[in-house]
């Protein structure tokens, strides 16, 4: 599984012309499956989500937590995010979970970060969606659950 996570002093998704979703401060995070993913990947990222430390405290410094910085996270599925461009001019998809287990596992992800006590906001899964963003530092982190960096 993988994700960008991006600190945000707001975010939007829009379907059709139409908000699916919105925030204010907190994470706009892009959420791709990979077709191996599962349970402890899942719960990774939502640790990694709900404990990295990319807030500013008192003095300044990046030490808090989301959570701690009363922020809310924004959550859009991303397939793409698994496009292999290794080897010619077409990215491949391959590894990319099917749409059934994708689905599943993203409405999971919702879910676990709700019942941590955030305020989880939403695209809509499949559709062709416009991300709109305002990126605070900037700050933007890659997280993948079988991959150290």
């Amino acid at each position: 599984m993988r994700a960008v996570l991006q600190r945000v002093s707001r975010a939007e998704v829009r379907v059709a012309g139409e908000v699916a979703g919105s925030i204010g401060k907190g994470y706009l995070v892009l959420l791709g499956v990979e077709e191996r993913d599962g349970d402890e990947d899942l719960a990774y990222l939502r640790d990694k989500i709900l404990q990295v430390r990319i807030w500013p405290d008192e003095a300044g410094k990046m030490n808090r937590s989301l959570i701690e910085a009363g922020g809310a996270v924004l959550v859009v599925s991303q397939f793409t995010l698994l496009g292999d461009c290794r080897k010619g001019r077409r990215p491949s998809f391959d590894r990319a979970a099917h749409p059934t287990l994708a689905r599943d596992l993203y409405e999971q992800m919702l879910g676990a970060l709700r019942a941590a006590g955030l305020q989880v906001a939403s695209g809509v899964f499949g559709a062709d969606m416009k991300v709109e963003l305002v990126n605070d530092g900037p700050v933007t982190l890659l997280l993948d659950s079988r991959r150290v960096f």
